[in-house]
This record gives C-alpha cells, structure tokens and sequence, in this order.
C-alpha cells in the first residue's frame, strides 16, 4: 500500500540534508542565533524593549537568506550566506545593543564598506542569472553587468543614507553620527552677504545660548559637524566595496567557469531536476 510522507517528515529529513552537507554554515547560524536569545534575555532582564525588538528583527533576519534559497529557487554559497549573517550580528547585536558604533570608531566605517560589497553582489546575482537564462534572449556584456551592479550598489547606500536622514530629522535619532572638526569655510559668514567663504580655522570650542538666554560652552575642542562628514565618509567606502565586487564580478564573467573565488560570492539558480519518487509517485512504506 502506498503512503504519502508527511510534511513535517520531509521538512526534518531535508534539515538533516542540509546540516549534513552544509556543517560550516549550521553551526555559525546555531552559534548568533544562540548569541541572539541571551541577548534576548538580558535585555528583556534590563526591561529594555527597544532592545529586545532589535533582537528579533536580528531573528527574523536571519531567516532571510534561506527563505530566498526556498522561494526563489535560487543557491547561495556558503561564503557569502555566513559574511550576510555576521553583517547582521554585527550591524544589529554589535552596533547597536552593545554600543560598539560608539566605542570603536570605525566599525560603522566597516559595515558600510561591506555593504557595499554585499550589495554588488546582489545586484549582480540578480542580472548574471537573467542573463544566463537559455530561455531568455538576453545578453549583456560582463562591463555590463559590472557596472549594473556597481549602481545597484551605490543606490542602495543612497537610500540607506536618505532612511537615515529622514530619523534624524523626524525623530532626532543621530543615526548619522557627528563629526568634531576644527576649521570651516562657508559663505554664510561673508560679512557682504556675497559667495566669497570666509574661512575659520583652529576652532577649539563652540558656545550655544539656551532658550533662558544663558551662554554654555559645548567642550567639545572644535566645531561639531552634523552629519555630512559622516554621510560622505559612509557613500565614499561603500564606492570601495561596490568597485571590489564589481571587479571581481567582471573577472568572473569575462572567465567564466574558471577559479574557485569569485563564485564564493554569487548566487546561482537551482536546477529543477526530478526525483524518482516524483516520476514514480509517492514512496513506498
């Protein structure tokens, strides 16, 4: 008598396939997960709940690259599965949780740079599978597509910057973090009222009068710069790892089939390939 295997049965049996084929990338994916739930309960401990929401969109993030594999029939190789989960650890738990925008200076620097990176190659992906699609009369010359994904890229820096603009200014988050700098130049200080700068240099401290009229030194050793340094330092290393993977895409194309780094980065579609339990009906038991 035949017998239909229930769901939930293929879904374990095929969870054990992927562990079994994929140990690397489980085990990162067990380890922040695990990391993700402590911090779930410390914070939750702390009555911090903004945290605690951060730590589930950090879940549910997570989830995001395997969905994508299931629904859009697509592989992701390992590589770039882990450095996609690491950068939501570390923009997320790191970041933002433990402060570490604050503490080191130059991680917002290295998750911008990355996303870059990250973000070329998904607008690279997306077009390279189109573009090998037999059925579709479509081809584009690997510049083409390296600067396709290059501007993809660069587009998705620009919005992020737009998000964080826009909560600034709505909600005064600083999402765009200031900058002490110590010499200016602007035509707002042209006693004239013309377009010659008038430039200001060795600033070392800047005085705000409060709405009771009273004079407050900031200490702050120089001029407090809002967001604009920040802003073009984050598009700026975003161009760096956009053009990175734009190269290495490019190389790829140009040779394809030939070395093994360049596909650690990039998607490829997953070929639907009947099973013998499809041509032959269910199985036995």
């Amino acid at each position: 008598m035949k017998k239909e295997r229930h769901p939930k049965g293929q879904r374990r049996q095929a969870l054990k396939e992927q562990v079994k084929a994929k140990p690397g990338l489980t085990a990162v994916y067990i380890i922040l997960r695990a990391l993700v739930i402590v911090a779930i309960v410390a914070q939750s401990f702390k009555g911090n709940f903004e945290n605690v929401f951060l730590c589930v969109l950090t879940l549910f993030l997570f989830t995001l690259p395997s969905f994508l594999e299931r629904t859009i029939r697509i592989e992701i190789p390992d590589t770039l599965e882990v450095i996609i989960l690491l950068f939501i650890f570390a923009a997320e738990i790191l970041g933002e949780i433990q402060a570490y925008y604050i503490q080191y200076p130059y991680w917002d620097t290295m998750l911008h740079t990355l996303n870059g990176f990250l973000c070329a190659a998904i607008g690279f992906s997306l077009l390279d599978i189109i573009n090998r699609n037999e059925k579709l009369k479509f081809s584009l010359s690997p510049v083409y597509l390296a600067v396709v994904a290059f501007c993809f890229s660069m587009t998705i820096g620009v919005l992020w910057e737009f998000f964080e603009f826009s909560m600034d200014q709505l909600f005064l988050l600083d999402m765009q973090k200031d900058t002490v700098v110590h010499s200016i130049g602007s035509v707002m200080l042209d006693p004239a009222g013309g377009n010659h700068p008038i430039s200001i240099k060795h600033i070392t401290d800047v005085i705000v009068v409060t709405a009771d009229g009273a004079q407050q030194s900031l200490g702050l050793g120089g001029y407090l710069d809002i967001g604009i340094i920040d802003t073009m330092k984050d598009l700026f290393v975003n161009f760096i790892g956009a053009v990175v993977f734009s190269t290495i895409g490019f190389i790829y194309v140009k040779n394809r089939g030939k070395g093994k780094f360049a596909p650690q980065f990039i998607p490829t579609v997953v070929d639907d390939v009947e099973t013998p339990s499809d041509q032959n009906g269910p199985a036995q038991e």
